[in-house]
């Protein structure tokens, strides 16, 4: 149901809908992991190291679907902060159709030029097939893809985190047992891991349309609902535009990392490849109670309540931080039981890669979940040449800091290296924009 973030404790209200978010994208990320896990296990390390070059480019199209994800729902959050009914259900239809032209158009260049951007990275000869095999079967998913992060996204902005959760815990799921079955029991490979997640990813996705559909249904308004507004659209796309140059940024960066990381043979991609895995979990996680921070904003700057968005802040902090310390735990001493599961051969050169990039990066997690906090904030309050800064300083810091520290003693260590430096420096930039909030001009500004 709706929920209205505009009243209520504000660390409560946090809680209580940040949570659902939270474990829906550890459920979302399961979709990764199974991929990752069976093709470890079940075929090997070569497809292992196969589905995790892929995701590099997958995270391209994934930027746009975000993007979209968070240019609707700043919108339609604030606009049901307002009260702004007929506003809200024309902005989500003109959501709808903009994301369908946009996703064909991706699908329609992704076909065109994945074999580019795969000799593009440096794809080994032994797992370059494979790799162009599973970036054809998720382009074809990729409607999916958008489509059910769109509805994600309004359904958060409407104060609604459990109903999409509900949704992607049970396709997640699905998804490891049917990955099992198409790789274990058909014996169907690296497409048997794309067709699993297409099947269940679609399920999700059209369950999550058809209840957002419904959802607008119960919406009472008066007079007619307009499907399309260009004016809308300018606003969302003022959110979206950004949000996915940053997210395209930094999946092109990691592209240009993962050509070095490439450089160093299948043991050290795949090693890297279950680590990345493991490390997006959490990152993506607190990435997405940072949107449910965006939404708690948006909301209330509709409804004229500042002062809830300072206290927001606090109690964001605080709970990004409780969130942290089991993680930290888990991964710095369980580093090696957890990467122990996804390879074929835990005792090689790919586990200790996978080990150390761990451990050298989650002392850090505490300090980036302050920055993805007050990123929250920044995209709520639609700063985005603030919100893109600390983004992308942290992303160039890393590729120019690969680039050199690979090629010094340090090797791909120094790639596992350059994620705190760029950490600490992108933390520092978020916070000090997150203080110099102008709120007088937030006022001022209207839909």
């Amino acid at each position: 149901m709706n929920k209205d973030l505009t009243v209520g404790k504000p660390g409560a209200v946090l809680w209580r809908f940040c949570l659902p978010l939270f474990f829906s994208v550890i459920f979302q990320q399961l979709y990764n992991i199974a991929d990752s896990f069976v093709a470890g296990k079940f075929i090997n390390n070569d497809a292992l190291a196969a589905v995790g070059n892929s995701y590099e480019i997958t995270l391209i199209f994934l930027a746009f679907g975000f993007g979209c994800n968070i240019g609707c729902s700043v919108i339609v959050a604030e606009l049901f902060g307002e009260k702004s009914y007929n506003r809200l259900k024309t902005a989500v239809y003109t959501t709808f159709i903009s994301c369908g032209i946009l996703c064909a158009v991706l699908m329609l260049l992704g076909f065109l030029f994945t074999d580019g951007l795969l000799s593009l990275i440096n794809t080994p000869e032994n797992i370059f097939a494979d790799s162009k095999l599973y970036m054809d079967i998720y382009l074809l998913g990729l409607p999916f893809i958008f489509f059910y992060n769109v509805s994600n996204g309004i359904f958060s902005a409407l104060g609604d985190s459990r109903t999409p959760s509900i949704f992607l815990t049970c396709s997640s799921l699905a998804n490891i047992a049917v990955d099992i079955f198409f790789v274990a029991v058909l014996h169907m490979g690296v497409a048997g891991v794309a067709w699993a997640t297409f099947i269940c990813q679609g399920v999700s996705c059209i369950l999550a349309v058809i209840f957002v559909l419904k959802r607008m249904k119960s919406i009472e308004t008066t007079g007619k609902v307009e499907l399309f507004s260009k004016y809308l659209l300018g606003k969302m796309a003022a959110v979206a535009i950004p949000t996915t140059l940053q997210q395209s940024f930094i999946s092109v960066g990691n592209i240009i990392i993962q050509s070095v990381i490439n450089s160093f043979g299948s043991a050290v991609i795949a090693g890297y490849s279950a680590a990345i895995k493991l490390n997006n979990m959490y990152v993506s996680s607190l990435t997405i109670i940072a949107n449910g921070i965006s939404n708690y904003t948006a909301q209330n700057i509709g409804a004229g309540k500042y002062h809830r968005i300072k206290e927001g802040f606090r109690a964001g902090v605080k709970m990004v931080w409780i969130i942290c310390l089991p993680v930290f735990i888990l991964y710095f001493f369980g580093s090696r039981h957890i990467i122990y599961l996804f390879l074929e051969n835990p005792t090689g050169q790919a586990m200790d890669v996978g080990v150390l990039f761990l451990r050298i990066t989650t002392p850090f997690y505490f300090l980036i979940s302050v920055k993805l906090v007050s990123d929250g904030i920044l995209r709520g309050t639609q700063l985005m040449k603030e919100f893109m800064t600390g983004t992308l300083v942290d992303l160039i810091m890393r590729v120019i800091l690969s680039e050199i520290l690979a090629r010094t003693f340090l090797g791909a260590t120094g790639i596992w290296i350059s994620w705190p430096f760029g950490w600490v420096v992108a933390t520092i930039i978020s916070t000090t924009f997150y203080r110099k909030i102008n709120w007088d001009v937030i006022r001022q500004r209207k839909l």
